[in-house]
Formats: structure tokens, sequence, C-alpha cells
């Protein structure tokens, strides 16, 4: 049976056995290392990492594909997938298990930020992740303050999950082969939470700081403080040289 790639949902099908292996061995012992029985890969496609998560031994393995097509082939290719296939678009559906569980896979590019937040919204289910991304977003994901790749994405996952940058997965490893290099990260979740206002507030005040990143955070953050905090010299800073800690304590003095 055969299927097709499809670029409108960011497809790019690893080929390589080796990397393959590699990447289901560290799925593998994070599993161990965890304690966790239930792992959800995100777009198993045409199933090349998904044969080895199969495989491993007292795992609850469910897999989430909205290509109906990949769904066909999948059914067709392995018989020990029938029953553990959920048709549904990652991004809506609800949480899959009723226990702590492991997100992982070669994320659809098109998507892959999105996953983050979707992960983060179950991140008190969600203990590990182990995920492909473009090599950008992976950095991005993984980056320090005062550094380019500092961002939104870096501060909201960094303030829930310790970031662990693996190693690159080159172009030919794909079919067919992306314009860019690829990244596997690993986020294990912090033990000890940053103290935050509300959470909500934590996230409008990231998202409204980088979004004028270039500015400083007085300009940039103006309508969410009072005139005489704004006053304040810390205000003189950009978003990127903000730690984590930083934005935490900031939401205590939002409006």
């Amino acid at each position: 049976m055969q299927y097709t790639l499809k670029k409108s949902l960011g497809q790019h099908f690893l080929k390589d056995e080796n990397m393959c292996k590699k990447i289901t061995d560290v799925i593998q012992l994070a599993l161990h290392e965890n304690k966790l029985h239930h792992l959800l890969e995100v777009g198993p496609g045409a199933g090349a990492i998904t044969k080895y998560l199969l495989q491993i031994p007292n795992i609850n393995c469910k897999v989430v594909e909205l290509d109906e097509e990949k769904i066909n082939y999948l059914e067709a290719t392995y018989s020990n997938i029938q029953s553990k296939i959920i048709h549904q678009n990652f991004l809506e559906m609800d949480v899959p298990f009723d226990e702590y569980f492991m997100v992982a896979g070669n994320f659809p590019y098109n998507i892959s930020s999105q996953i983050l937040f979707k992960v983060l919204e179950w991140k008190n289910a969600v203990p590990v992740v182990v995920g492909m991304f473009q090599k950008e977003v992976a950095q991005r994901v993984a980056a320090k303050p005062n550094t380019k790749s500092y961002g939104i994405l870096s501060v909201l996952v960094q303030a829930y999950y310790n970031v662990e940058y693996l190693f690159d997965v080159a172009p030919n490893c794909f079919n067919p082969p992306p314009k860019v290099m690829s990244g596997v990260i690993q986020l294990n979740i912090k033990k000890e939470k940053y103290l935050v206002r509300s959470e909500k507030d934590f996230l409008i005040l990231v998202k409204t700081a980088f979004n004028q990143r270039r500015k400083m955070l007085r300009n940039a953050v103006k309508n969410l403080f009072d005139e005489m905090i704004l006053k304040d010299e810390f205000f003189n800073k950009r978003a990127e040289q903000l730690s984590i800690e930083d934005f935490a304590a900031l939401t205590f003095k939002m409006k």
C-alpha cells in the first residue's frame, strides 16, 4: 500500500533506520527513568518510529494522526496498531490517558510551536517530552536570556520544563529532505515551580513583552502596569534580558 506526502501537513518522514532507533532509545530511557507506562506519539506518519515504539515492553502506546490516508497505511502495515490510533487533530484532542504519560514524535513542522503550547496545557499530566523539530525551533525552546533565539517559546516552556538539546538530525535522514537541519530535544518537568500571580498573567506578560522585543520593556508593556511602577530602572531593559524569575516576579506588580 502506498501513501502520498502532504506539504500542507508539514510532512517529512524519517527514513534513516539508525536515527529511528536512536530516537526510540531516548524515548525508552525517558519512559524508564520517569516510571511511565503510557506514551502518546504525535504524527506517526508512515510509522518509522512507531514500529519501534510498539515493541517497547509494558508500554501502553497510542498514536494521534490527522491524515486518514496515513491511518489506512499504518493499519495495513502494522497489525499490532489497530486499536491504538486516535484519528484527530492533536491540537484539538483531550488528554488520552487517566495517568501520567509521555508525549513524543517527529512533530509536524508547521505546527510544532502549537504542539508545545498544547503540551503546556497538559503539563500536570506530562512529565517528559521527546520531540523532533526544525533545528531553529529546537534552539528557540532551549535558548537562554540575552540571545537572539530567546523568546516567548523559551520562557513559557522553560518556566515548567528543563530543556535538553540532544542531537541534530540531517536533512538526508528524511523523505522528502527538508531544507533545514532538525534537532531532537527532551523536556523534563521541573520539580520547583516559579511563583507567579497567575499563569494567565504570566502568559500575557511574556507575550506582550516579546511582541515588541526591540522596544524597552517600559514601552512594550506599558498597558499592563501603573505609571509609578514603570518609572523603575528595571523597565529600561528589553524582554530578552529578563530571566524567567524576572518575568515571574513582575506578575505581582501588574495592574
